[in-house]
Protein backbone atom coordinates (compact mmCIF):
# COMPACT_ATOMS: atom_id res chain seq x y z
CA UNK A 1 0.00 0.00 0.00
CA UNK A 2 1.32 3.17 -1.36
CA UNK A 3 2.03 5.91 1.51
CA UNK A 4 0.37 8.46 0.81
CA UNK A 5 0.62 11.36 3.41
CA UNK A 6 4.62 12.58 4.30
CA UNK A 7 3.67 15.62 6.76
CA UNK A 8 1.61 16.08 9.76
CA UNK A 9 0.73 18.94 11.63
CA UNK A 10 -0.53 18.12 15.28
CA UNK A 11 -2.51 21.41 16.94
CA UNK A 12 -2.29 20.90 20.74
CA UNK A 13 0.27 19.08 22.47
CA UNK A 14 -0.86 17.54 25.83
CA UNK A 15 -0.64 14.13 26.46
CA UNK A 16 -2.03 12.58 23.21
CA UNK A 17 -0.57 15.74 20.99
CA UNK A 18 2.61 14.16 22.28
CA UNK A 19 1.66 10.46 21.96
CA UNK A 20 0.31 10.97 17.73
CA UNK A 21 3.98 12.84 17.61
CA UNK A 22 5.92 10.79 18.92
CA UNK A 23 4.37 7.56 16.79
CA UNK A 24 4.70 9.08 13.82
CA UNK A 25 8.13 10.21 13.89
CA UNK A 26 9.13 6.32 14.81
CA UNK A 27 7.20 5.69 10.83
CA UNK A 28 9.00 8.46 10.15
CA UNK A 29 6.95 11.22 8.88
CA UNK A 30 7.86 14.86 9.24
CA UNK A 31 6.27 16.76 12.09
CA UNK A 32 5.10 20.06 12.71
CA UNK A 33 3.64 21.46 16.33
CA UNK A 34 2.03 24.00 17.77
CA UNK A 35 0.75 24.29 21.49
CA UNK A 36 -0.24 28.05 23.30
CA UNK A 37 2.46 26.65 26.22
CA UNK A 38 5.70 27.39 24.18
CA UNK A 39 7.61 26.64 27.04
CA UNK A 40 6.52 22.56 27.30
CA UNK A 41 6.11 22.42 23.69
CA UNK A 42 10.09 23.36 24.05
CA UNK A 43 10.99 20.83 25.92
CA UNK A 44 9.49 18.42 24.40
CA UNK A 45 10.80 18.82 20.53
CA UNK A 46 14.21 18.73 22.08
CA UNK A 47 13.53 15.37 23.83
CA UNK A 48 12.41 14.05 20.27
CA UNK A 49 14.40 15.44 18.17
CA UNK A 50 17.06 13.25 20.87
CA UNK A 51 15.07 10.65 19.78
CA UNK A 52 15.16 11.02 16.22
CA UNK A 53 19.43 11.07 16.75
CA UNK A 54 19.49 8.15 18.91
CA UNK A 55 16.97 6.01 16.74
CA UNK A 56 18.16 6.94 13.31
CA UNK A 57 14.99 8.19 12.26
CA UNK A 58 14.22 9.87 8.53
CA UNK A 59 11.78 12.29 10.46
CA UNK A 60 11.99 15.75 11.21
CA UNK A 61 10.10 17.75 14.06
CA UNK A 62 9.23 21.36 14.06
CA UNK A 63 8.21 23.77 16.68
CA UNK A 64 5.71 26.70 15.32
CA UNK A 65 4.50 29.82 17.52
CA UNK A 66 1.25 30.08 15.40
CA UNK A 67 -0.86 27.72 14.33
CA UNK A 68 -0.89 29.26 10.69
CA UNK A 69 3.20 28.40 10.50
CA UNK A 70 1.85 25.15 12.05
CA UNK A 71 -0.14 24.07 9.03
CA UNK A 72 1.79 25.28 5.64
CA UNK A 73 2.68 23.00 3.38
CA UNK A 74 1.45 19.85 5.10
CA UNK A 75 -0.68 16.30 4.41
CA UNK A 76 -2.89 16.33 7.40
CA UNK A 77 -3.75 18.45 10.26
CA UNK A 78 -4.46 16.69 14.01
CA UNK A 79 -6.47 18.48 16.23
CA UNK A 80 -6.09 17.96 19.38
CA UNK A 81 -6.85 20.95 22.30
CA UNK A 82 -9.22 20.67 24.68
CA UNK A 83 -12.33 19.35 24.59
CA UNK A 84 -14.57 22.28 24.03
CA UNK A 85 -16.43 22.60 21.18
CA UNK A 86 -16.32 26.18 20.26
CA UNK A 87 -12.67 26.51 20.68
CA UNK A 88 -12.62 23.45 18.36
CA UNK A 89 -14.53 25.46 15.77
CA UNK A 90 -12.16 28.25 15.86
CA UNK A 91 -9.47 26.11 15.37
CA UNK A 92 -10.54 24.54 12.53
CA UNK A 93 -11.41 27.67 11.01
CA UNK A 94 -8.02 29.13 11.60
CA UNK A 95 -6.36 25.82 9.88
CA UNK A 96 -8.66 26.07 7.01
CA UNK A 97 -8.02 29.31 6.18
CA UNK A 98 -4.08 28.82 6.61
CA UNK A 99 -3.44 25.47 5.06
CA UNK A 100 -3.02 24.32 1.73
CA UNK A 101 -6.26 23.29 -0.53
CA UNK A 102 -5.47 19.32 -0.33
CA UNK A 103 -4.54 19.31 3.74
CA UNK A 104 -6.95 16.92 5.39
CA UNK A 105 -8.28 18.07 9.03
CA UNK A 106 -9.13 15.96 11.77
CA UNK A 107 -10.22 16.24 15.47
CA UNK A 108 -8.52 14.25 18.13
CA UNK A 109 -11.83 14.94 19.85
CA UNK A 110 -13.07 12.14 22.67
CA UNK A 111 -16.82 12.80 21.96
CA UNK A 112 -17.39 15.37 19.47
CA UNK A 113 -18.67 14.40 15.53
CA UNK A 114 -16.70 16.32 12.97
CA UNK A 115 -20.49 17.22 11.37
CA UNK A 116 -20.52 19.86 14.39
CA UNK A 117 -17.57 21.51 13.51
CA UNK A 118 -17.74 21.10 9.71
CA UNK A 119 -19.35 24.29 8.97
CA UNK A 120 -16.59 26.25 9.98
CA UNK A 121 -13.96 25.11 7.22
CA UNK A 122 -14.93 25.41 3.38
CA UNK A 123 -13.17 21.75 2.69
CA UNK A 124 -15.89 19.89 4.09
CA UNK A 125 -15.12 16.91 1.95
CA UNK A 126 -11.58 16.84 3.61
CA UNK A 127 -12.50 16.25 7.48
CA UNK A 128 -12.03 13.38 9.88
CA UNK A 129 -12.93 12.50 13.26
CA UNK A 130 -9.60 10.38 14.11
CA UNK A 131 -9.71 9.81 17.97
CA UNK A 132 -6.76 7.78 19.50
CA UNK A 133 -7.43 6.39 23.09
CA UNK A 134 -4.02 5.42 24.15
CA UNK A 135 -1.12 5.17 21.20
CA UNK A 136 1.14 2.94 22.66
CA UNK A 137 -1.38 0.84 24.95
CA UNK A 138 -4.49 0.60 23.33
CA UNK A 139 -3.27 1.26 19.64
CA UNK A 140 -6.66 1.69 17.92
CA UNK A 141 -8.54 5.05 16.77
CA UNK A 142 -12.31 5.53 16.21
CA UNK A 143 -12.82 7.30 12.51
CA UNK A 144 -15.40 8.93 11.14
CA UNK A 145 -16.63 10.69 8.64
CA UNK A 146 -18.50 14.25 8.64
CA UNK A 147 -21.67 14.92 6.10
CA UNK A 148 -19.21 15.60 3.04
CA UNK A 149 -15.84 13.82 3.87
CA UNK A 150 -14.72 11.76 0.38
CA UNK A 151 -14.04 8.33 0.10
CA UNK A 152 -10.44 9.44 -0.57
CA UNK A 153 -10.50 12.00 2.48
CA UNK A 154 -11.65 8.98 4.73
CA UNK A 155 -8.83 6.49 2.98
CA UNK A 156 -6.09 8.31 3.31
CA UNK A 157 -6.61 9.05 7.01
CA UNK A 158 -7.30 4.83 7.35
CA UNK A 159 -4.24 4.46 5.51
CA UNK A 160 -2.07 7.08 8.01
CA UNK A 161 -3.09 5.05 10.80
CA UNK A 162 -2.75 1.77 9.23
CA UNK A 163 0.77 2.91 8.53
CA UNK A 164 1.78 3.84 12.21
CA UNK A 165 0.50 0.76 13.67
CA UNK A 166 -2.87 1.69 14.91
CA UNK A 167 -6.10 -0.21 14.35
CA UNK A 168 -8.87 1.62 13.01
CA UNK A 169 -12.14 1.23 14.27
CA UNK A 170 -13.91 2.98 11.09
CA UNK A 171 -17.81 4.13 12.28
CA UNK A 172 -19.90 3.51 9.78
CA UNK A 173 -22.52 5.90 10.59
CA UNK A 174 -22.11 8.98 12.80
CA UNK A 175 -22.41 7.87 16.11
CA UNK A 176 -22.06 10.30 19.48
CA UNK A 177 -18.54 9.11 21.60
CA UNK A 178 -17.69 6.56 18.26
CA UNK A 179 -16.72 2.83 19.03
CA UNK A 180 -15.10 2.05 21.73
CA UNK A 181 -15.70 5.94 23.85
CA UNK A 182 -19.70 4.70 23.34
CA UNK A 183 -19.05 1.57 24.83
CA UNK A 184 -16.51 2.19 27.78
CA UNK A 185 -19.62 5.23 29.05
CA UNK A 186 -21.95 2.34 28.80
CA UNK A 187 -19.45 0.71 31.21
CA UNK A 188 -18.81 3.70 33.37
CA UNK A 189 -22.34 4.63 33.82
CA UNK A 190 -23.52 1.82 35.62
CA UNK A 191 -20.62 1.33 37.34
CA UNK A 192 -20.94 5.12 38.91
CA UNK A 193 -24.89 4.40 39.30
CA UNK A 194 -23.81 0.85 41.22
CA UNK A 195 -21.50 2.81 43.68
CA UNK A 196 -23.90 5.85 44.12
CA UNK A 197 -26.43 3.61 44.89
CA UNK A 198 -24.60 1.59 47.31
CA UNK A 199 -25.13 -1.82 45.44
CA UNK A 200 -21.55 -2.60 46.13
CA UNK A 201 -18.62 -1.20 46.93
CA UNK A 202 -16.05 0.33 44.37
CA UNK A 203 -13.32 -2.51 45.33
CA UNK A 204 -15.85 -5.12 44.15
CA UNK A 205 -17.19 -3.42 41.21
CA UNK A 206 -13.10 -3.13 40.03
CA UNK A 207 -12.56 -6.62 40.86
CA UNK A 208 -15.16 -8.03 38.62
CA UNK A 209 -14.13 -5.68 35.97
CA UNK A 210 -10.93 -6.91 35.83
CA UNK A 211 -11.60 -10.83 36.20
CA UNK A 212 -14.29 -9.95 33.32
CA UNK A 213 -11.57 -8.37 31.30
CA UNK A 214 -9.20 -11.39 32.29
CA UNK A 215 -11.81 -13.87 30.52
CA UNK A 216 -12.44 -11.90 27.65
CA UNK A 217 -8.28 -11.92 26.69
CA UNK A 218 -8.22 -15.63 27.71
CA UNK A 219 -11.37 -16.37 25.27
CA UNK A 220 -10.29 -13.93 22.46
CA UNK A 221 -14.12 -13.25 22.33
CA UNK A 222 -15.50 -9.65 21.50
CA UNK A 223 -18.89 -8.87 22.43
CA UNK A 224 -20.95 -10.04 20.08
CA UNK A 225 -19.36 -13.54 19.63
CA UNK A 226 -20.17 -14.38 23.15
CA UNK A 227 -23.40 -12.95 22.80
CA UNK A 228 -23.41 -15.91 19.72
CA UNK A 229 -22.23 -18.11 22.50
CA UNK A 230 -24.80 -17.69 25.03
CA UNK A 231 -28.14 -17.55 22.71
CA UNK A 232 -29.40 -14.23 21.23
CA UNK A 233 -32.85 -15.77 22.78
CA UNK A 234 -31.45 -15.80 25.99
CA UNK A 235 -29.95 -12.33 25.79
CA UNK A 236 -32.48 -11.29 24.23
CA UNK A 237 -35.00 -12.28 27.60
CA UNK A 238 -32.10 -10.99 29.99
CA UNK A 239 -32.31 -7.14 28.04
CA UNK A 240 -36.17 -7.22 27.95
CA UNK A 241 -35.91 -8.42 32.06
CA UNK A 242 -34.03 -5.21 32.20
CA UNK A 243 -36.53 -3.01 30.56
CA UNK A 244 -39.15 -4.58 32.23
CA UNK A 245 -37.64 -3.93 35.27
CA UNK A 246 -36.87 0.10 34.77
CA UNK A 247 -39.48 0.96 32.29
CA UNK A 248 -36.43 3.06 30.45
CA UNK A 249 -37.04 3.32 26.57
CA UNK A 250 -33.54 3.51 26.42
CA UNK A 251 -33.20 -0.03 28.29
CA UNK A 252 -35.58 -1.81 25.55
CA UNK A 253 -33.19 -3.90 23.18
CA UNK A 254 -33.04 -2.92 19.80
CA UNK A 255 -36.11 -4.68 17.15
CA UNK A 256 -33.22 -6.03 15.15
CA UNK A 257 -31.99 -8.23 17.88
CA UNK A 258 -36.13 -9.41 18.18
CA UNK A 259 -36.09 -10.33 14.83
CA UNK A 260 -33.08 -12.14 14.85
CA UNK A 261 -34.47 -14.66 17.35
CA UNK A 262 -37.74 -14.62 15.74
CA UNK A 263 -36.08 -15.78 12.29
CA UNK A 264 -33.89 -18.76 14.59
CA UNK A 265 -30.67 -16.69 14.12
CA UNK A 266 -29.60 -17.80 17.88
CA UNK A 267 -25.94 -18.13 17.93
CA UNK A 268 -23.48 -20.61 17.65
CA UNK A 269 -26.63 -23.16 18.72
CA UNK A 270 -28.20 -22.70 15.79
CA UNK A 271 -25.27 -21.78 13.38
CA UNK A 272 -25.84 -18.61 12.65
CA UNK A 273 -26.29 -15.35 14.97
CA UNK A 274 -23.87 -12.25 14.15
CA UNK A 275 -21.77 -15.07 12.82
CA UNK A 276 -21.85 -17.86 10.92
CA UNK A 277 -21.04 -21.33 12.24
CA UNK A 278 -22.57 -23.71 9.80
CA UNK A 279 -18.95 -24.03 8.06
CA UNK A 280 -17.65 -24.76 11.49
Amino acid sequence: MGRKLNTISIIGTGYLGKQIIEKSLLYNYDIKAFDTNQEDLSAFTEKMRGKIKEENLNATITQHYTIAEAVKDVDLVIEAVTEKLELKREVFSKIDKAASPNTIIATNSSSIPISKIEDVVDRKDKVLNIHFYDLFRLPVADIMRGNQTSEETFDKGRNWLESIDITPLEVKKECYGFVMNRIWRAIKKDCLKIWAGGHADIETVDKGWKLFCQFFSKSDYGPFQFMDRIGLDVVYDIEMSYFKNSGYPDDKPPDALKEMVERGELGVKSGKGFYNYKSQ
